[in-house]
């Protein structure tokens, strides 16, 4: 990006209205085998016997048409678009850029002009600061890692009763090879005071109401947090310019916390002397509950704390749920990925038998920090039929995947229940 022959304007692909309006996702059917199959046997973990979550009611998946994404992604919703990634579509090591799944808050621009654009840090520092994407190229240590953002509201339709928003299954997660500079390098340059406490985050994606100069989205972390050099402001994703509709040309990566803190198209990071207050957050936006409340029941903002590192989750990426294998198979080859925000994974256990015996998988390091682990393992069975796999991560605090989502909370943040697929013998 902005050198050589690289183009320095680049487009979307799709307009909004076009994106909205005519064609950018088209209904398929869903069945045994299907991309369906994977969506509603995830939904019905959500649901004791009896019940059955708003996902199940669906007649089947959204799947995601737009330039340079896999076909085989998700549609959550149109307006912002949201599309999760099949968890047998995040069986790569690293997230091809083609599966890496959406989330948008608000309005992407559909242009941008990379040569003119800037980021500033201002607020509680010595010196404000304002770079172009060149300057902040040539002035710091360029670095490459590969690293997770999740959704927080990853695995929201596991919760019952339903949660409010986007009914994400396992799929709000990918883990990319990201290239840029520290973000703790630049805020250096611009000196932190000592009265700093907190960080805001600014991009320039539109308001979906259209309203001029109206933020769509701002929120910050702990200037803890923001100094770990582990964050990183990033321009390429891949090795190739990042996408616009992943945050191009320039966007934050917080790994471990929700990606909402990753700021796409981000243009500013304000420096504060107190928490945040920018739109999503406070209330119950991107929070979880301190004391356990009753699902559904009255909420008390009062019994609410900011979701800050994501919990410990592992998926089954292979075989990919509802596949159907040979008469006479008796070793399933299985493997998946596995990652716990702040902290590391220690293990991950499978079992094909509903939990009452465990297999413990292999599992790899991570390539560096916030890296996911990926985990292979070997399984028998006794028979043709019918099998249920089941996978558990615990991290590095021996804190497990529970059986089912818990400490249910309204916008549904933080549900991490054992992955579970299917597979069908003879």
């Amino acid at each position: 990006m902005g050198t050589g022959a690289t183009p320095t304007t680049y487009a979307l692909g799709l307009s909004r209205r076009q994106l909205l309006a005519t064609g950018s996702v088209a209904a398929v059917g869903a069945g045994l085998g299907s991309g369906g199959s994977v969506r509603e046997a995830n939904a019905q973990q959500a649901a004791p016997s009896g019940g059955a979550p708003a996902a199940q009611q669906q007649k089947g998946p959204q799947h995601l048409k737009f330039p340079g994404k896999d076909e085989g992604l998700v549609v959550l919703g149109d307006r912002p678009l949201v599309a999760e990634t099949p968890e047998s579509l995040l069986d790569d090591d690293t997230t091809p850029t083609a599966k890496f799944f959406i989330r948008n808050n608000g309005i992407p621009p559909e242009t941008v002009d990379v040569d003119k654009w800037e980021f500033v840090i201002d607020g509680e520092v010595d010196k404000p600061v304002k770079f172009t994407i060149t300057e902040l190229k040539s002035k710091f240590p360029n670095v490459t890692r590969r690293l997770v953002l999740e959704c927080g509201g990853n695995g929201r339709s596991f919760y019952s009763p339903p949660a409010r928003g986007n009914q994400w299954t396992n799929g709000g997660v990918g883990c990319a090879e990201w290239t840029g500079v520290r973000l703790s390098d630049v805020l250096k340059a611009a000196g932190v005071k000592k009265s700093a406490k907190f960080t805001g985050h600014y991009g320039a994606d539109g308001h979906l109401s259209g309203e001029a100069g109206k933020v769509s989205l701002s929120r910050g972390v702990p200037i803890k947090k923001a100094m770990d050099e582990n964050n990183l402001l990033v321009w390429a994703m891949n090795g190739q310019p990042l996408p616009i509709i992943h945050g191009g040309p320039l966007r934050l990566i917080v790994p471990g916390w929700p990606a909402s803190v990753s700021a796409k198209w981000v243009t500013r990071v304000w420096v504060r002397e107190k928490e945040h207050d920018g739109p999503g957050m406070g209330g119950t936006s991107y929070r979880v509950t301190i004391n356990p409340m009753v699902p559904g029941g009255k909420t008390d903002e009062k019994n609410f704390r900011d979701l800050e590192s994501m919990p410990v989750r592992s998926i089954v990426t292979s075989p990919a749920n509802g596949t159907k294998l040979a008469a006479g198979t008796r070793e399933l080859k299985l493997r998946g990925a596995s990652w716990a925000g702040d902290r590391a994974v220690k293990f991950v256990d499978v079992s094909t038998d509903y939990g009452a015996t465990w297999v413990r998988a292999k599992l790899s390091p991570p390539k560096n920090k916030y890296d996911w682990q990926r985990w292979t393992a070997s399984v028998k069975v006794p028979s043709d039929g019918y099998y249920e796999i089941w996978s558990r991560a615990t991290d590095t605090a021996n804190v497990a995947q529970p059986h089912v989502a818990a400490n249910w909370n309204p916008q549904g943040y933080g549900a991490n229940p054992m992955h579970r697929i299917a597979v069908l013998i003879g």
